[in-house]
C-alpha cells in the first residue's frame, strides 16, 4: 500500500509558485470536485489563510495551474511554428516533442484526463481550458496541416477532422496513463506509442506525386 505524500514543512508564507505545485498535484490525484483547498494548503506547508492571500477560490487556483504551467509552453510552440521553415511534418514532430517534454513526462499531463471527467460539472472551468489549451493546439496542427496541403506535401484532406485524428491518439495516451494504466499488463510505453503514432501520419499525410506536382 502506497503512503501518502510527505506534507511539506509548515511556515507562515508559501510563494505562489509552492501553491500551485501542491495543487497541482491534488487535482491530478483527486479531480478537481474532490481536491479542497485546506487539503492544498496543508500540502503546500501553510495555513488556508495563506492560500486566499493569492487566490480569492479553487476555481481561480485552478486557472493559475494552467496559466502558470501549461500554457506558456503553448506560447512557445506558436513561436517555434511562426519561425520554423521547411517541412510541416518535422514542424509536427518538433512541436509535439517539445510539449511531450514539458507536459507529457510531468504532473501536467494528469490535466486532460481531468477536464475529460469533470467538464460537465464544471462548464466555467471546461471553457477556459477549451479556449485557452485545446483552440490554440488545435490552431498550431491545422496550420502545419494546412501549409502542408497546400504545398503538396500532404494529400488534400477535411482539415479540422484531420486534426482530431492528429490529436485523438496523444490524447488517449494521457487518459489512459491516469486510469486503466492501473490494471494488469495495461502498461503502455510512450515512446513507442508516439514513435508508431508519428509513422503512421508520416505515412496517411503524405502527398501522392500528382499532388505535389500541382
Amino acid at each position: 500500500m502506497s503512503s501518502a505524500p510527505p506534507l511539506r514543512k509548515r511556515r507562515k508564507e508559501a510563494r505562489p509558485s509552492e501553491l500551485l505545485a501542491a495543487a497541482l498535484e491534488l487535482f491530478v490525484e483527486k479531480g478537481f470536485a474532490a481536491t479542497r483547498l485546506e487539503d492544498v494548503a496543508s500540502r503546500a506547508g501553510v495555513a488556508k489563510g495563506t492560500l486566499y492571500l493569492y487566490y480569492e477560490n479553487k476555481e481561480a487556483l485552478f486557472k493559475a495551474v494552467i496559466q502558470e504551467g501549461v500554457i506558456p509552453v503553448i506560447v512557445e510552440n506558436e513561436a517555434i511554428a511562426a519561425q520554423h521553415r521547411g517541412s510541416n511534418f518535422d514542424l509536427m514532430q518538433i512541436l509535439l516533442a517539445n510539449w511531450w517534454t514539458k507536459i507529457g513526462q510531468t504532473a501536467y499531463a494528469g490535466i486532460p484526463k481531468l477536464m475529460v471527467a469533470e467538464a460537465r460539472n464544471f462548464p466555467d472551468l471546461a471553457r477556459f481550458y477549451y479556449q485557452n489549451v485545446i483552440n490554440r493546439g488545435r490552431a498550431l496542427v491545422g496550420s502545419a496541416l494546412l501549409r502542408g496541403m497546400e504545398s503538396g506535401e500532404f494529400r488534400k484532406m477535411d482539415v479540422e477532422t484531420t486534426i482530431d485524428v492528429v490529436i485523438a491518439p496523444i490524447l488517449m495516451l494521457l487518459i489512459w496513463r491516469y486510469s486503466m494504466n492501473c490494471c494488469e499488463n495495461s502498461e503502455v510505453h510512450p515512446e513507442t506509442y508516439l514513435q508508431i503514432h508519428m509513422d503512421l501520419l508520416r505515412h496517411g499525410l503524405r502527398g501522392t506525386e500528382k499532388e505535389t506536382r500541382v
